[in-house]
């Protein structure tokens, strides 16, 4: 049984942005493919960003480090949030990095490692300014001897240290300049304990592309890497990146209704003339957000039609006005960025919500079908 939705995710992009990424940075980069690769399928996007010439994947948590290597991606890859009871044996056993940003994570993980016999391999996560995760500069110190102590002893290795951006997307913001400042400070303290890191990284998308004092060995890219400019265009941006999701769906019901017809629930919204209403099978637990209504629209019939009324949990509907409109008739609610159609982008989604891309795109649902094209950029 066909789903009522596809999220077509088009690997040849991701492929794409990788390389057009790295030829602005020339530095190494980690893709960021969390949260099941920001929607869009970790395992599937890994091994196309890995084919592209990624050298390095990153993820939150130790169960999608581990659902990887239960797919087969063999390549480093770096875990960075855990709670302090997580299995971090099991983590050390898949050659997995873990990102310690506590001395009672690092004990517990050097704990892990002594039980199992085997070093554990570390990277160190200073707080620069996002008041987040990492060390503050006030823990920090206590953190890195503590972590030359057990290097020492052979149970912990440190890779790297890394802090993450606060605002990296404002171009000219002081308080990036003071980020970095704060970061080499951490290291200078890293490297004065003892410690001789492999991969120093700071940068995230947007850093990577426009600020090239915070690349260091490596650059961290999550957004970017599946089309969408970081800093916030809803179209085509100057990098040249190419939006790897389209969701799509199809007309389910059709009415042609007088002036004066209220629509969905309340209803919120009254038609104003005759019109010709449509109704798209995806709702809130679909990924469309409520906040949108009143200023979303899908691509219907050739051009941008508006969704009007509330947005239910399974459907919405959208005014179609005079356009020849039949069941069955493509739905495009979201598209590339570049190309030659006026289809709408997730980042106008995310203006239209009030939110950011990654939210739209972590936000559709499970019963949305995933499909996978294959292009030849994904291996040339």
């Amino acid at each position: 049984m066909s789903a009522l939705a596809e999220a077509v995710v088009d690997l040849a992009a991701v492929a794409g942005n990788v390389r057009t990424i790295a030829d602005v940075t020339r530095t190494p980069l980690m893709a960021v493919v969390k949260a099941d690769a920001f929607g869009h399928g970790a395992a599937m996007v890994a091994r196309a960003a890995l084919g592209a010439g990624v050298g390095w994947l990153g993820v939150t948590s130790a169960s999608e480090a581990l659902a990887l290597r239960a797919a087969g991606v063999a390549a480093p890859t770096l875990s960075w949030l855990h709670r302090p009871d997580d299995d971090f044996a099991a983590l050390i056993g898949a050659d997995v990095d873990i990102g310690v940003s506590t001395p009672t994570h690092l004990h517990v993980v050097a704990d892990a490692a002594r039980r199992l016999g085997a070093p554990a391999t570390v990277q160190l996560k200073a707080d620069t300014g996002l008041s987040r995760n990492g060390a503050g500069e006030d823990d920090w110190p206590e953190l890195v001897a503590w972590a030359r102590k057990y290097e020492l002893e052979g149970g912990v290795r440190v890779r790297g240290v890394w802090s993450h951006l606060t605002d990296s997307d404002v171009p000219g913001s002081p308080v990036l300049e003071r980020q970095v400042a704060r970061f080499e400070v951490a290291l200078r303290i890293a490297r004065g304990a003892g410690l001789d890191p492999d991969l120093v990284h700071l940068a995230n998308s947007a850093a990577a592309l426009s600020a090239p004092k915070t690349r260091f060995d490596l650059c961290r890219i999550g957004l970017a890497l599946y089309g969408v400019d970081p800093f916030g265009g809803t179209g085509p941006g100057e990098f040249g990146l190419r939006a790897a999701m389209t969701l799509r769906t199809c007309v389910v019901n059709v009415k042609r209704v007088p002036a004066g017809t209220g629509v969905s629930y309340g209803p919120d919204h009254v038609t104003a003339g005759d019109t010709t209403l449509a109704l798209v099978p995806l709702g809130y637990a679909d990924g469309l957000p409520r906040a949108a209504e009143g200023r979303a629209a899908v691509w219907l019939a050739g051009r941008r039609c508006p969704i009007v009324g509330r947005v239910a949990m399974d459907q919405c509907v959208v005014d179609a006005g005079d356009l020849p409109v039949s069941i069955g008739d493509p739905v495009v609610v979201f598209g590339p960025e570049r190309g030659d159609r006026d289809q709408p982008t997730v980042a106008e989604w995310a203006r239209w919500a009030g939110t950011n891309p990654n939210e739209i795109l972590t936000g559709i649902g499970a019963r949305v079908a995933r499909e996978y094209l294959h292009g030849k950029a994904m291996t040339s």
